[in-house]
């Protein structure tokens, strides 16, 4: 998203940010590209506050004649949906970027109901798609728009020798499983005890997990970076990546690793499905399973060759299907189509005398 409101065209769109809460690591990169950053603070749909800064929304949109609101994820698809709706905004985008791993029933239907007050909702792959038609979303209403990456910060690998260097970037959240990895790491620490595994990334179990290696016994060959914004060199110094996810829609890690020209080892689940070839950009196995993870790691560090080659071939798919600039005109061509859509159904409806 902020790449997204970095890149759009300034003669074309006049791009405001909403947040609930002004703040965060990318707050820097929003607020240099962005005509303003507007702040309505929500801690909880079930404050009566929330209601108030729903219609100081609202009032908002009416105010700046805002001609299109985009959210990006649950909390923004509720509020922001049902905001630019009663402020009458005629182009409402919601997302949909995952595939519900942590979410109540409860949440489910609330972001559903929300879904009802758009008028196209934006799926990041084909699995994020079928999550929405499994909740009842009809299909002419979705469009998908799959990820993008800066291609430029990719540059041609130059790897050789053996594989030392595993590396995954994540969230670390319930869904992305790390505990799977660190299991694989000690089951593989007598057979190949010259790997390291890096964890990029921070989250709420941080410490749980980092207790969870002292406890496996791999403290001293699993490290944590936490959140860290040079990912690409990171990338660049690693020889194969995972991610051993129980549950994704189309993971931007998965696709930063194939432009940095590595093998991947993923989960068999949701949008990985649609970006990993077996065999020739990356290796799928099954979610939760230590064992099989495990084995397919020691069969890329068995066979450097074959792992160069297919981290190879994956940066070229991805390099070739995947980068902002293709991601930039799908969601300028979704906006102009939109309110060219939603003129004519006032010129319908003026006719119709409605």
């Amino acid at each position: 998203m902020s790449e997204l409101i970095r890149r759009l065209d300034r003669n074309r769109f006049t791009v405001h940010a909403v947040c609930f809460r002004r703040k965060g690591q990318w707050l820097a990169r929003v607020e240099e590209s962005a005509a303003s950053v507007v702040e309505f603070p929500v801690s909880g749909f079930a404050r009566s506050s929330t209601l108030r800064q729903l219609w100081r929304f609202a009032d908002w949109c009416r105010r700046e004649r805002i001609a299109i609101v985009q959210t990006s994820d649950f909390y923004s698809n509720v509020f922001g949906l049902t905001g630019a709706l009663l402020g009458g905004v005629k182009v409402r985008i919601g997302s949909r970027r995952e595939l519900n791993p942590d979410k109540s029933a409860a949440q489910i239907r609330l972001q559903r109901l929300a879904y009802g007050a758009a008028t196209r909702i934006v799926a990041n792959s084909p699995a994020a798609a079928a999550m929405l038609a499994s909740e009842g979303v009809r299909k002419k209403r979705v469009s998908i728009v799959p990820n993008g990456l800066d291609a430029n910060l990719y540059l041609e690998p130059r790897r050789g020798g053996s594989i030392r260097r595993v590396i995954t970037v994540a969230n670390l959240r319930p869904e992305k499983s790390h505990e799977t990895l660190i299991a694989a790491a000690a089951l593989l620490s007598s057979s190949c005890p010259d790997l390291r595994y890096v964890i990029v990334g921070d989250g709420s179990r941080r410490a749980e997990l980092e207790a969870l290696a002292r406890v496996r016994g791999v403290d001293r060959i699993v490290e944590f970076l936490g959140h860290r914004e040079d990912v690409p060199e990171l990338l660049a110094g690693a020889d194969a990546f995972v991610l051993p996810s129980r549950s994704e829609a189309f993971p931007n890690g998965v696709i930063e690793a194939m432009a940095a020209g590595l093998p991947v080892i993923a989960s068999a689940v949701g949008g990985i499905l649609d970006l990993v070839e077996p065999g020739r950009t990356g290796a799928l196995v099954p979610p939760a399973d230590a064992e099989a993870l495990a084995s397919a790691i020691r069969s890329l560090h068995a066979d450097p060759a074959r792992a160069q080659a297919i981290g190879a071939a994956a940066r070229c798919e991805v390099l070739a299907r995947y980068s902002f600039d293709r991601m930039l005109r799908m969601f300028e061509t979704l906006y102009e189509t939109e309110l060219q859509a939603q003129h004519l159904v006032r010129a319908q409806a003026a006719q119709a005398g409605i």
